[in-house]
């Protein structure tokens, strides 16, 4: 179950389209983007399909909607990035988060069948990149813009520093699961890879001075 269908606060109108983005990603993970439809989506949502389009518009809408909507489970959003003046603890919960999201099994099916179906249907991984990637190097960066004004880390670049980060974040766990390979062995070790990342780009930008 979703962050969003947990919250026993919501309006009818927000507890409907929680349970279609849950449906939609379930869907789009198993069926692929293409073969899923919005009646399909609907029906397993237990709402009219003229309520699915009222939420997100078109197919496409509903995709971004639903990559996002992970981004908002795994708590990467706008009020993670809310204090610059500690970066040290900021970063290290991001990269718990984000490096929990991206080995996560929906994470890996949609990327998966993304690059199956590049040369076909190219317009899905420009959706999923600007709904997922592009939506987060934005938050972060924009971080890294933040954290550079006071003056202890200097970012010159901060969108390429963001790319780094979250290329580091990957390591061979999400490599090995891009392959269908067994990661074990990996997970004990996940969690302090991922604090030693952060610990190292941070030393990488920190001004020599200070």
């Amino acid at each position: 179950m979703t962050a969003e269908l947990s919250c026993l606060n919501l309006s009818r109108s927000e507890q409907k389209r929680a349970q279609i983005l849950e449906a939609a990603i379930e869907l789009f993970c198993g069926h692929g983007f293409p073969n899923t439809s919005m009646d399909e989506v609907a029906r397993k949502a237990g709402v009219s399909k003229q309520t699915v389009y009222s939420h997100f518009g078109c197919k496409d809408g509903l995709f971004i909607a639903s990559i996002k909507s992970k981004c908002v489970v795994s708590q990467l959003t706008d009020e993670l990035f809310g204090d610059a003046s500690e970066p040290e603890r900021t970063l290290t919960n991001f990269g718990e988060y984000f490096g929990n999201m991206i080995v996560s099994p929906e994470a890996i099916t949609v990327f998966t069948a993304c690059v199956a179906q590049a040369e076909t249907h190219p317009e899905i991984s420009a959706l999923f990149f600007d709904a997922g990637p592009q939506h987060l190097l934005d938050m972060l960066s924009g971080y890294l813009e933040e954290v550079g004004k006071q003056g202890l880390y200097r970012f010159d670049k901060p969108r390429d520093c963001a790319v780094r980060l979250c290329l580091m974040m990957f390591g061979e766990m999400r490599m090995k699961l891009e392959l269908g390979l067994p990661i074990d062995d990996l997970i004990e070790g996940r969690s302090g890879y991922t604090q030693e990342c952060v610990a190292m780009f941070l030393r990488a930008y920190r001004v020599a001075n200070f």
